[in-house]
Order: C-alpha cells, then sequence, then structure tokens
C-alpha cells in the first residue's frame, strides 16, 4: 500500500513492518471515522477494543505484565499512534492516554504498582490519565501550585489539574503535587490516585472542537497512601519530563497520521472532482498545492522517524523530539488546511473527514509542549 512505502526507510526492523501491516488491516476493519454522540462510551470502547487485540500491550513496559517487550518501543508507538490518528482520531487518544497515563509507572513504579496498573492498562480494563497541568501552570511545570502534605502513612493533596485527558473516565490518575523539598521543579513529586477516592472530585467537564474526554480536577483534602508516590519525594518533576520524553515523538507521529488522511482525502478529490472542462487535479495550482502537501508530509516523517530511531538506540533525543513534534505538527495544520481548500464548500462541512482532521490538529500544536516550547528547547540546545 502506497501510505506504508516509508517503512522501506532503514529507521524501521521487520517487526515494526509487520506491526504497522497488521495494524492497518485492523484499523480498517475496526474504525470508523465518525464519532459517536457519546464520546466518553466511544473512548472506553476503543481502549477495551485496543487491549483485546494486543494493540495496548505497545503501552507499557514488562513483558511479565502484559507489555510487548521489557522497555517501551519508541517507534513502535509511533506507527500505532500513525496509523490510529489515519483511520480515527479518538481511537489515537485512547491508545496514547493508556501510554502516557501509565508511563510513569512503567519508568519509575514500584514493584507492586506496575503489577497493581499496568496488566489492567495493557489489557484496556482500566483506564490511566496523566495530570500536570493546572490553570496557572500549563508549559511551565514548575509553577504547578497543588499541594501534597505528609500526615501519618499519608500524603495530603489540596489543589486543582485542568485540561486532564480522560478526566472523569480513568480508573486511576498519575498526579504530579508539591511536597516542597526544594524550590521550583525540585519540590515536586508523583503519585497514582485512584478514580472514587475521598476528596478527589472531578470539577468540571471540559468541551473542546475536536470532542475528547477533558476535565478539571479538585482535591480537597484527598489522602493518598505514601506506597502510591511513584519514585522519591521532589523527584516527580523527572518522572514527568522522562514520560513526556518517551511519548512527544509520538504526538509528532499522530500528527503525521492526521497529515496523511489529509493528503490521501486531498488526492482523491482532486482526481474526481469536475472542474473547468476536466478535474482539479489537472490544473497546476492544484498540483502545486499537493506537491506542497506531500513534501511536508514526507519530511515530517523522516524528522519523527529520526527521533524514535535515535531514542531506541538509547541517545537522547531532547532536540529531535522537539523538532519532530513542532514541524510535524505545524506542517499537518497546513496540509490540513490545503485539504479543506481543495474541497471548497464541502470542506467546512460538518461530517467530512477535512473538517473533522481540522478540528483534531488544532490541540496537538499545544498539548505536551506547544509549538513556541519546542522552539525554545530547540534554540536552548542548540546554544548549548
Amino acid at each position: 500500500m502506497v501510505h506504508l512505502k516509508h517503512l522501506e526507510w532503514p529507521f524501521f526492523e521487520p517487526r515494526h513492518r509487520q506491526l504497522a501491516t497488521e495494524l492497518d488491516a485492523w484499523c480498517a476493519e475496526h474504525l470508523q471515522a465518525a464519532h459517536s454522540h457519546d464520546v466518553d462510551a466511544e473512548c472506553i470502547g476503543l481502549v477495551k477494543a485496543l487491549g483485546v487485540a494486543g494493540w495496548l500491550s505497545h503501552a507499557v513496559a514488562g513483558k511479565a505484565l502484559g507489555g510487548s517487550a521489557e522497555v517501551i518501543d519508541t517507534r513502535a508507538i509511533c506507527i500505532l499512534r500513525e496509523t490510529l490518528a489515519r483511520y480515527n482520531g479518538l481511537a489515537d487518544f485512547a491508545f496514547a492516554m493508556q501510554g502516557l497515563g501509565s508511563g510513569a509507572i512503567s519508568l519509575a513504579g514500584t514493584d507492586a504498582q506496575r503489577q497493581r496498573y499496568l496488566p489492567a492498562v495493557a489489557k484496556g480494563d482500566a483506564l490511566a490519565a496523566f495530570a500536570l497541568s493546572e490553570p496557572d501552570a500549563g508549559s511551565d511545570v514548575a509553577a504547578l501550585q497543588c499541594s501534597a502534605v505528609a500526615d501519618g502513612d499519608s500524603y495530603v493533596l489540596n489543589g486543582e489539574k485542568t485540561w486532564i485527558s480522560n478526566g472523569g473516565i480513568a480508573d486511576f490518575y498519575v498526579v504530579f503535587a508539591r511536597t516542597g523539598e526544594a524550590p521550583g521543579s525540585r519540590g515536586i513529586s508523583a503519585f497514582i490516585v485512584d478514580a472514587g477516592l475521598p476528596g478527589f472530585e472531578i470539577a468540571e467537564r471540559i468541551q473542546v472542537i475536536a470532542p475528547h474526554p477533558l476535565a478539571r480536577l479538585r482535591f480537597n483534602n484527598c489522602r493518598v497512601a505514601k506506597s502510591q508516590m511513584i519514585g522519591a519525594p521532589g523527584e516527580g518533576f523527572k518522572v514527568a519530563m522522562r514520560t513526556l520524553d518517551v511519548f512527544r515523538t509520538s504526538v509528532a507521529a499522530a500528527a503525521l497520521g492526521f497529515a496523511r488522511r489529509a493528503l490521501q482525502e486531498g488526492l482523491q478529490q482532486a482526481k474526481s472532482r469536475q472542474m473547468f472542462g476536466g478535474t482539479l487535479a489537472e490544473l497546476p495550482l492544484t498540483q502545486a498545492k499537493l506537491a506542497k502537501m506531500a513534501c511536508t508530509v514526507d519530511s515530517s516523517a523522516l524528522l519523527v522517524y529520526r527521533a524514535a530511531w535515535q531514542r531506541d538506540q538509547g541517545q537522547v533525543v531532547t532536540r529531535e523530539a522537539a523538532m519532530a513534534k513542532l514541524m510535524a505538527t505545524e506542517g499537518a495544520q497546513r496540509v490540513i488546511d490545503a485539504a479543506v481548500q481543495l474541497f471548497g464548500g464541502r470542506g467546512v462541512q460538518s461530517g467530512e473527514m477535512v473538517e473533522s482532521l481540522y478540528r483534531e490538529i488544532r490541540a496537538l500544536r499545544i498539548y505536551e509542549g506547544a509549538s513556541e516550547v519546542q522552539q525554545l528547547i530547540i534554540g536552548r540546545d542548540l546554544l548549548k
């Protein structure tokens, strides 16, 4: 298939090519592009379907815990997110949150924590969430104010989190709170907070342009056992950054998947739309537009899979992952906008694939580090 030709690049091993081929066939059979009106139920159903099919095994580390490998394979999760996004944005979201929401446990959890949570995540039996952002602390993680105060064999959490994906439907949340061992980022710790704990409530469900489960969380003297801390006190910022380092490149891969679908839709529209006695594809301006779209897709793919490959070789990819996320998300926005233009009035009609893609892509330029943050990361790394 033409959209799998990039798998011939030397970044990939035979197992990656097999994964992509099998996943593509599964998606074609099981995923619908249109979403239902009950987004919560659909997301829960997608998590279960992804778990039953075995795809979520790539989102956790440890074969004995249901993972496909002992460590998370960055190229595999990028292939998964790219393919899922190409078929269904909510399916990509469902997969990504299982990985991101449990990533801190995979990377730094105790054996007991890993045994308790990761097998359920891999099977799709438990939904995970990653609770880092706050009303006044998004890109600037060190500014977070949610607090956790030690009290006997527990910590008492107070404060709020917002823009939390899977908020309201997750079974557990990895929550980052200030424990005060040191100023700024060095005084933050990570905790696993089970849904339904006394003092933990969903303060608000948040509606966004591409419907996904999102919520604002509130902690009011919520008591969490010390055994639920991930890593050592004051190491939460490091845990958060390590988790984001694993999954940041996969955000770029999801954007790449959206862009590939937009290019595919644009090509079909150009070849079938009758205009001025021929087809839209025969017009030089259309050909130029399609050429720019294709160049953007391929350049993004090269950056995405370079970063993924380097990380799988054990290299530090701070700059490369930032480059991939910046270029793939910004590029996908341009590709999708061009596809909407090729569709004319239909491009902004509710229910059209390119209209859905237009709404889906916008958030990716913000979450897990906005484009401006990626520019800062790249610039600072260059100046070291």
